[in-house]
């Protein structure tokens, strides 16, 4: 029989240190098969993403993006992700989309963070104000615990609103000088989707480590060239990431950097590779997703509201 999973009613039942171990492990496995597809009518997207990956299973992630949606009270992204087993293609589960890219974003990027940050780090910024900057700071409590944060947000109104939503959930404090609050943070975690650069190499402090999270297309950077010049620069995936995140894909163009400069991926994990060197050393994660990603994390989902 075919589990449907929702985000209520499973998300009790997850742990963001779990997910973590459990996208570590499907980086032991070999190495997933990826395809993503886009069908358009106008301004409405179908999007699928599928994942196979040999001794774990295969996902399609399919989404439906709106932009009248809101309009007319409805969300703008809707969408499912589709579990078949690996032996026999039967289908195991459809879990949320919601809830699936929730975990899988953040848990990406606090995988990066367990690897990469200092580990007596505690003093995080987020960068950002919308849903996953809520995610991240749920993420790096887990993994940090005693960090405080601090919140940027262009919009002065939405970092307040946000540090509101979480008070007495966690000590979080919006602020308004981006440059003192990156000098001073340990951990930074940018979640917009801006066009140009909001993070720059000049304000980083030594030992700093840097998730970069929310530019997805070419033409999207949050961090600026030097930046790129003083990090140790990772990626989740290179196949995702290098070529088509303009964070990457627009300084390898212009020999800002080369591709040995990107030191790992996820894939490097069994081999030790995908670690800091020092303490003193800026460390840069970059999160491109995935529907390799999907599937772990729905996989790890489905065991997780087996087990429940």
């Amino acid at each position: 029989m075919t589990i449907e999973i929702v985000g209520p009613e499973a998300e009790a039942h997850l742990g963001w240190i779990a997910l973590t171990d459990a996208l570590a492990a499907g980086h032991a496995l070999p190495r997933a098969e990826v395809a993503d597809t886009f069908l358009y009518r106008g301004k409405d997207t179908l999007l699928t993403r599928s994942a196979w990956i040999d001794g774990l299973g295969l996902a399609i992630k399919g989404a439906t993006v709106m932009p009248g949606n809101p309009g007319a009270g409805i969300p703008m992204i809707n969408g499912a992700v589709n579990l078949f087993d690996d032996a026999h293609g039967r289908l195991e589960a459809i879990v949320d989309f919601h809830l699936v890219t929730k975990w899988k974003t953040a848990g990406d990027s606090l995988l990066a963070a367990r690897r990469l940050a200092r580990p007596q780090a505690r003093r995080i910024l987020i960068v950002g104000a919308g849903n996953v900057a809520r995610s991240m700071i749920e993420a790096y409590g887990a993994a940090f615990p005693g960090a405080s944060f601090e919140v940027w947000n262009r919009t002065v109104t939405a970092a307040a609103a946000l540090v509101e939503a979480l008070a007495g959930r966690a000590p979080v404090t919006a602020v308004t000088d981006l440059p003192e609050a990156v000098a001073r943070a340990e951990i930074i975690a940018t979640t917009t989707m801006s066009s140009t650069p909001v993070i720059r190499g000049e304000w980083l402090s030594a030992g700093t480590h840097l998730d970069l999270i929310g530019a997805y297309r070419p033409d999207m950077r949050e961090a600026d060239d030097a930046v790129l010049r003083r990090a140790r620069i990772f990626v989740d995936a290179r196949s995702t990431t290098m070529g088509h995140i303009g964070e990457l894909k627009q300084p390898l163009a212009d020999g800002v950097i080369t591709p040995e400069d990107v030191i790992a991926d996820f894939y490097d994990l069994p081999a030790g590779t995908y670690a800091r060197g020092s303490d003193d050393e800026i460390t840069l994660s970059k999160n491109g997703g995935g529907a390799h990603l999907d599937l772990m994390t729905a996989k790890y989902i489905l065991a997780a509201w087996q087990g429940r």
